[in-house]
């Protein structure tokens, strides 16, 4: 759903967010663009269990066992972090896929390094038997298709389009899915993140840039201007932000339009890849720093 920005921007810019934070209660945005056809596909090999990776507050954990629930499908979460194993039920994020029937493997931060590696594959299959295997963050061919339908038709429209980026996978098919004329600007949620390369591997059109600005210091980082924002901009568009991805996105598309970086009469559309359930997790935290906490 496209929903138009009453804001007062400079320019006769014009911006609109599309909500696919609202696909979803759990299965939520680009993550249900991801597991769409990756389900799909597990289902035809017939396989009953999904494995994938992540961290303590992974939207991909989180839909990844949301979806299992809901398909009927038994599901493995590799963890990073042996630390967090008996603090399930402090996390709001591993308490629900829990709660969702998860199966949790906690490892250590330098094995969690080596994760792709085939050896260790083969032991997870030892260990837990055949699976159907997600890739950190759920990138892969068929997470791409499913990213590709983000676009609509309505969407040929805008001139510009923008997207927080993780692994790169919602990125590319957005990319694909794009007119050439439509320019597509890709916000990286980590910092010194080598992601060029990996959107090449998918992306078949070349209308795109990364703009490296607006991480605040690294994943998961975050600071009382960037909840200011997110708060405020609640308060006057209605519309709820995450602090991982899509808020950063939003304040630096906002930052861009303000310093002049898009031409006059521009009209962008910003994508909410969700991930909102990462709010409660993060509000911890800035509990713990006594930081101002974001509105939920």
């Amino acid at each position: 759903m496209n929903h138009l920005l009453n804001l007062n921007l400079p320019n006769n810019i014009k911006l609109t967010i599309k909500r696919e934070d609202l696909l979803h209660p759990h299965i939520s945005g680009n993550k249900f663009r991801k597991l769409k056809y990756n389900v799909i596909e597990a289902q035809k090999q017939k396989a009953d269990t999904l494995l994938t990776f992540g961290g303590a507050y992974s939207n991909h954990i989180a839909a990844t066992a949301a979806a299992g629930k809901e398909y009927g499908i038994a599901t493995i979460g590799v963890i990073r972090g042996e630390e967090i194993a008996d603090k399930i039920d402090a996390n709001p994020t591993l308490s629900f896929a829990r709660d969702c029937g998860m199966q949790f493997e906690f490892i250590s931060r330098e094995a969690y390094r080596n994760k792709t590696a085939l050896d260790y594959t083969e032991t997870l299959h030892k260990q837990f038997g055949a699976f159907y295997l997600l890739p950190e963050g759920g990138t892969n061919d068929l997470a791409v298709k499913g990213c590709e339908e983000i676009l609509t038709e309505e969407d040929k429209a805008f001139t510009h389009i923008t997207c927080a980026i993780g692994t790169g996978g919602t990125i590319s098919g957005i990319i694909n899915s794009a007119l050439p004329n439509q320019k597509i600007l890709g916000f990286p949620a980590l910092k010194h993140a080598a992601l060029s390369a990996d959107i090449a591997k998918f992306a078949k059109q070349d209308n795109w840039e990364l703009i490296e600005d607006y991480h605040f210091g690294g994943y998961g980082k975050i600071n009382e201007a960037l909840v200011n924002f997110i708060n405020e901009f609640r308060d006057e568009t209605n519309v709820p932000l995450d602090p991982v991805y899509t808020g950063k996105m939003v304040f630096g598309v906002i930052d861009m339009v303000n310093n002049g970086y898009f031409p006059e009469s521009s009209n962008i559309l910003m994508i909410h890849t969700g991930g909102l359930q990462g709010i409660a997790g993060m509000n911890r935290e800035l509990k713990r720093k006594k930081l101002p906490l974001i509105k939920t």
